[in-house]
């Protein structure tokens, strides 16, 4: 489905809620970029961005909240930022934009749904991965030079590295975590 298309977010609660009497988890994944300088950004790449990785984003969590408070006794969404939610970028402007907001609107919908509606939303912010989003970006030998040697871990994420932070969020192991963003980033972040 795209998740860009306003219908898309209450069509997959529905078809979820037919086909298993319940929703219980939300993992937001989709996400998309464009690797421009800010300089010469596009308002059209500009605004694909922000309507996949943010505007659907959000309204899939909406979507599923409502579905949470209908069934009564909350849920858990998760949303995947990027440690790009934490810092700049480089020719990267509305993914890093889109990114920044995902993890500020997890904290916003975790203070109005945590208490009242026992909904649980917390974000994962994965480093360097090796997808075909990052297939440019590896493509480019002095941009791999230097992001390589900020990895504490030194090598790039796989997908698999981020199910132990989505198992956790997605448990009761985490019933007391709420609104918090998890770097997966090999350390990155931590390295100055």
């Amino acid at each position: 489905m795209d998740v860009g298309q306003e219908e898309t977010p209450n069509l997959v609660i529905q078809k979820t809620v037919e086909k298993f009497g319940k929703v219980d988890i939300l993992v937001n994944a989709a996400g998309i970029t464009r690797r421009v300088m800010a300089i010469d950004i596009s308002r059209k790449d500009w605004q694909d961005v922000l309507d996949v990785n943010l505007t659907a984003l959000f309204f899939m969590c909406q979507a599923a909240a409502r579905q949470f408070i209908k069934q009564g006794g909350g849920g858990k969404i998760i949303n995947i930022g990027s440690m790009t939610s934490y810092q700049g970028g480089i020719k990267v402007i509305p993914y890093t934009a889109s990114k920044a907001a995902v993890r500020n609107i997890t904290m916003h919908m975790c203070n109005e749904w945590a208490a009242p509606y026992g909904i649980h939303i917390n974000c994962i912010a994965p480093g360097y991965m090796v997808t075909d989003m990052t297939a440019a970006m590896r493509s480019e030998p002095a941009r791999m030079a230097e992001t390589n040697t900020r990895i504490p871990m030194e090598r790039w994420g796989v997908p698999e590295d981020l199910a132990g932070a989505a198992i956790f969020l997605a448990s009761d192991a985490s019933d007391y975590v709420n609104g918090f963003t998890i770097a997966v980033d090999g350390g990155f972040l931590a390295k100055s």
